[in-house]
């Protein structure tokens, strides 16, 4: 369901404020939207309800846990019925973050962390090639994340 068109001004407001600072008080929010802080809890509170926003979260840096390697991994799967088997599995190693179901040549891609490339090498050899289902995989290797953002809101 497209929920655009229940998104008014205020709305885009308030989530411009909320997701250029998570931890910013409903207080100081409603005094940039010239409401109330009850308005602003009960518009979260829908935008939530909608589905608009999906959380908030303390975001870790990988490296200072001592996750230095990040990769992304295309998986080709034997078949493509093996697909919710295989994404269970998948689920099973913490060190994934992401995984999508992608067109193209690839049946899942996920994006992982690793202490080094030596434990990068362990787990593709040890937990990937050894989940049923999966036929191969090709790993790209991040060298820097050289920006994430939250999309522009309209």
């Amino acid at each position: 369901m497209d929920n655009s068109q229940q998104i008014d001004s205020l709305d885009k407001k308030i989530l411009s404020l909320i997701t250029k600072n998570a931890r910013i008080p409903f207080l100081e929010v409603a005094r940039e939207c010239k409401v109330s802080g009850a308005a602003i809890h009960q518009r979260i509170q829908r935008l939530m309800n909608l589905g608009v926003i999906k959380g908030s979260e303390f975001v870790i840096n990988p490296a200072k846990i001592g996750y230095h390697t990040c990769a992304f991994m295309g998986v080709f799967l034997k078949k493509a019925s093996l697909f919710d088997k295989v994404v269970e599995m998948l689920k099973e190693i913490p060190q994934i973050v992401e995984c999508h179901y992608t067109t193209g040549q690839y049946a899942i891609f996920i994006k992982i962390y690793a202490k080094n490339n030596e434990d990068l090498k362990r787990m593709l050899h040890d937990r990937l090639q050894a989940i049923t289902g999966i036929s191969s995989t090709e790993t790209i290797i991040s060298l820097e994340e050289t920006f994430k953002r939250q999309l522009p809101i309209d």
